[in-house]
């Protein structure tokens, strides 16, 4: 018997299909609603997939029905702040409108707990770090700026419809899952670790360093990177704060250390033995110098410890994700084939057309090199 089951939106993304993987392993039912944008279908293992939009009120009325979930995991959104400068109002309707029509689900069906997926672009550029939650929240990007409209009116549906909620502020999550089950797979790939990586095993020609003049030890901007699976776990224990009668608000999720850019590149050439070439660009408008997480809350109130936070364990659970994936032709078989789990019809329109049902991995984030890569590796249990 399960603890129940929980609607995980964006559940077939990066995150969030290893949070899924987490709430299994705490004995409760994923219950995947992704249209697979950027999600893929081969990375729901743990629960029924959803193939529905958001946006897509009567989709949201029809999972709410036929699962009746607990509570609601929201990690649904444009997370590329390359993306939200150039398509504001795209990256609006999704986080903003989306978590909007989201929250008026919960309303209408009775499900009164959220967790949620913010980030520490909350912030902006930080006077002082490490960076607690009570910093003062003034984003200067798009994305940020979504992300914090949302905390604002979950506050607000807190207030009129009784709606608790937690914010999990993510920093930089990287690696992959330990057992090699899920791993990151971005289409174009724009996050450091990944590209590294790819760099050292020769699918892109460099990696880009944005500005070398920053106050930091050696130019380059600090970042704070957290293990995924430490994340995935996080919103395990915020759901059971939740359930538990906890009262809502934001935590940082960091690993609480910094490395710099080149650090970051150095730990990759250590653990893969390959060399990174690189090539120096100017700054980014927005990049904070540095961006380190104060986790006393989450450790003290959630008593969430990151466990694999050493950046060369990121790396080298990364680097195993990408190695499988390169040595195996053929993606893993789609959760919808397998166990029969996806609910389609109704649920199926606006976005999800463009889902990538059996879509290869990693290798996708090659296409700018015209570099080919196979997908995901087959497991024994998926043969």
């Amino acid at each position: 018997m399960t603890a129940g089951s929980v609607l995980v939106v964006g559940g077939a993304g990066f995150i969030g299909s290893h949070t899924a993987k987490a709430l299994c392993r705490g004995g409760f039912l994923p219950v995947v609603f992704d249209n697979l944008s950027h999600g893929h279908d081969w990375a729901v293992r743990w629960g029924p997939l959803v193939v529905a939009d958001i946006l897509d009120a009567a989709a949201l009325d029809q999972a709410f029905r036929q699962h009746r979930p607990r509570a609601v995991l929201n990690l649904a959104a444009h997370s590329q702040m390359g993306f939200s400068e150039v398509h504001p109002l795209e990256s609006y309707r999704t986080n903003v409108a989306g978590t909007i029509q989201l929250l008026d689900a919960m309303r209408r069906h009775g499900c009164d707990r959220l967790v949620f997926s913010s980030t520490c672009a909350v912030y902006g550029i930080p006077a002082s770090v490490p960076v607690r939650e009570d910093a003062p929240t003034v984003p200067v990007t798009v994305y940020g700026r979504s992300k914090l409209w949302c905390e604002q009116i979950l506050q607000d549906a807190e207030r009129t419809h009784g709606i608790r909620w937690i914010s999990l502020r993510y920093f930089n999550a990287a690696g992959a899952d330990p057992d090699g089950d899920v791993g990151e797979t971005h289409d174009p790939e724009t996050h450091l670790v990944p590209v590294a990586l790819e760099a050292a095993a020769g699918l892109r020609p460099s990696v880009q360093v944005f500005g070398t003049d920053y106050d930091t030890a050696d130019g380059t901007c600090v970042r704070d990177f957290v293990h995924v699976t430490d994340l995935a776990e996080a919103h395990t224990l915020a759901l059971r704060w939740l359930l538990d009668g906890g009262p809502s608000g934001p935590f940082n999720l960091g690993s609480g250390t910094g490395c710099s850019v080149l650090d970051v590149l150095r730990a990759v050439e250590r653990v893969t033995g390959a060399t990174v070439p690189v090539d120096v660009a100017g700054r980014r408008p927005g990049d904070a110098p540095v961006l380190l997480a104060d986790t006393t809350r989450a450790e003290r109130e959630l008593g969430w410890r990151p466990a694999r936070s050493a950046i060369d364990t990121q790396i080298a659970d990364g680097w195993r994700w990408l190695q499988a994936c390169r040595s195996h032709a053929a993606p893993p078989t789609p959760q919808a084939s397998r166990a029969g789990a996806t609910d389609r019809g109704k649920a199926g329109r606006g976005k999800a057309s463009r889902g990538k049902a059996g879509r290869p991995g990693p290798g996708h984030a090659a296409d700018a090199v015209a570099i080919p890569l196979p997908g995901p590796p087959v497991r024994e249990q998926d043969r």
